[in-house]
């Protein structure tokens, strides 16, 4: 299959099966949600060593949220509940409670629940009050600004995590471009987040390493400057790969972005130095979820 001059392999990403929750920030103005947002999303690109991964899903319009202000919405996706609930509630304590004007809400009304500002009312030292609206529960934390408000819980739903492609190219600025184009595009696409910085890896990984004390390390076989002393996968002409990672709520969701995110790179095409779209996988072993390229761009 080829798109515009930009060849995409015949092969597919292997994502597995992650829990996931999505909170409602709110704030007095979008910038301060956003301060919020991107403090309770940082450290969390990827589960092997940050505990979760999470990233920043869209902006809500005052008539959106709850509370009528302006509104971030954000996604946390790990490998299981506890270490979910466990990462939701620690990042809401030191990253939105802390936040000057915030407000914090559930994003999920399904699911199994789990604490949101249940935990969080002790902070207020038994001065916190319960309030209960529409069938939900609220808690109305004094803190210095004036008062936290935050929903007791959220829903907690089976999600997907790893889906993903990369991009082969003639040059690092090239390969950058197309990425970035990708993002763009794929963060129009509902309930998915790239976690990685800006959307993007370029440390990608394989299973396994040389040192006992690691579980992965770099993929050799999509390394430009390892070709003359690996088993590599790139041309003479590729000079740069850069993976893009999706986690989405359903596996539909991350098959709708990476189509939304090769297209976009089909469309620079090979004139912009694209030349190949591949993608990440186990040999189909280690994860349930198989994205095949051509499928989903067929």
């Amino acid at each position: 299959m080829e798109i515009n001059g930009v060849h995409i392999d015949d092969t597919f990403a292997e994502a597995f099966p992650m829990k996931a929750t999505r909170a409602i920030i709110t704030a007095q103005n979008l910038e301060w949600a956003y301060h919020s947002a991107r403090a309770m999303t940082g450290f969390a690109t990827s589960v092997i060593a940050c505990g979760c991964e999470a990233g920043i899903e869209r902006e809500l319009s005052p008539e959106e949220t709850p509370d009528g202000r302006p509104g971030v919405a954000v996604l946390l996706f790990a490998m299981g509940g506890k270490g979910l609930a466990k990462q939701l509630e620690t990042r809401a304590g030191q990253c939105v409670l802390t936040s000057p004007t915030s407000a914090l809400f559930a994003g999920i009304d399904g699911g199994k629940p789990i604490p949101l500002g249940k935990n969080l009312r002790f902070f207020g030292d038994g001065f916190q009050i319960s309030k209960q609206i529409g069938g939900k529960r609220y808690w109305r934390i004094p803190v210095m600004d004036g008062e936290f408000l935050a929903e007791e819980t959220t829903g907690m739903v089976d999600a997907v995590g790893g889906g993903n492609f990369l991009i082969l190219a003639e040059s690092q600025p090239q390969a950058l471009a197309a990425c970035e184009a990708a993002v763009a595009a794929m963060k129009r696409v509902p309930n998915v987040v790239m976690p990685f910085p800006g959307g993007v890896v370029r440390s990608g990984s394989k299973v396994g390493s040389k040192y006992k004390a690691l579980n992965a390390s770099t993929n050799d076989a999509f390394c430009p400057t390892l070709k003359g002393v690996t088993r590599t996968q790139l041309s003479p002409e590729i000079e740069s790969v850069m993976e893009i990672v999706i986690d989405g709520l359903t596996k539909e969701d991350i098959e709708k972005a990476m189509r939304a995110g090769i297209e976009a790179v089909c469309r620079l095409g090979a004139g912009a130095g694209i030349r190949r779209i591949s993608a990440g996988n186990y040999g189909g072993k280690l994860g349930p979820f198989h994205f095949h390229l051509r499928e989903i761009m067929a």
